[in-house]
């Protein structure tokens, strides 16, 4: 059996654990990463064990301009290559512009635009290795592509969102004749899980939100996941440089 080696960041809970869960199976050997979660990502280790893969679990700050590169290192030292990367990483900053302070800005381009930059520079020598098996999926938001009078507004994670965007567009360009794709999902309102720490809205909030979706419910961590699951198959040989949108028809253009 052929072993596919995957790196996910981000891994857990929310999208990234689901992620792992969903390319979870034999012949699967996988980097799960979170910033701190230590717990977390023990517990979806042994999910994903259980399902057939082997795991190595890693912790380090994605603001940190070297924790990118010394994860994919530690990918390649444990499973002699990288084929697929998940980069998930983000979280969702509220402060308006006015209130928003500089460090605040700059810590979310550090983790977000500069983690991918780190991630993928570091992997680059390896996916073009991979060639064709080769995939880079970046989870994004919707955030940067909704802008409504009084719907959610996150200044600094938003932007940084985007630029990652641009960066998987770039890196896509560059890595097609090598038969690698690189792609993004933008999710829409999705559930958060109790444990991901990131509960900034209250259900009053969510509820409100949730009547703006077209589908009329809140998408699942499951449902992103099962999108980059496609990307990350050779059924999705062919796209690439795309932005993906799970989101229940919250953006429609």
């Amino acid at each position: 059996m052929t072993s596919t080696s995957i790196l996910i960041t981000g891994a857990g809970s929310g999208i990234g654990a689901a992620t792992a869960q969903a390319l979870a199976g034999p012949g699967r050997q996988m980097l799960l990463h979170t910033k701190s979660n230590r717990a977390g990502l023990e517990s979806i280790a042994a999910e994903v064990e259980a399902r057939g893969s082997r795991t190595v679990l890693a912790l380090g700050d994605l603001a940190d301009a070297a924790t990118g590169s010394r994860l994919v290192e530690a990918a390649v030292a444990a499973f002699g290559g990288l084929e697929i990367l998940v980069s998930n990483a983000g979280f969702p900053l509220r402060p308006l512009i006015g209130m928003l302070t500089r460090d605040e800005l700059d810590h979310a381009y550090a983790v977000i635009a500069g983690g991918f930059f780190a991630l993928t520079s570091a992997a680059l020598p390896h996916l073009r290795a991979a060639g064709p098996r080769g995939r880079v999926v970046a989870i994004s938001t919707h955030n940067a592509h909704l802008f409504l009078p009084g719907y959610l507004n996150f200044p600094a994670s938003a932007a940084a969102k985007a630029a990652l965007e641009t960066m998987v567009k770039s890196l896509a360009l560059q890595l097609a004749p090598d038969g690698v794709t690189v792609n993004a999902i933008a999710p829409g309102l999705i559930a958060k899980d109790k444990e991901s720490g990131e509960q900034t809205l209250s259900p009053e909030e969510w509820q409100r939100l949730k009547a703006r979706i077209p589908m009329g419910e809140l998408g699942s961590p499951s449902d992103v996941a099962a999108t980059a699951a496609f990307l990350c198959s050779p059924a999705a040989r062919y796209m690439t440089g795309q932005i993906l949108h799970v989101d229940g028809g919250l953006v429609i253009r």
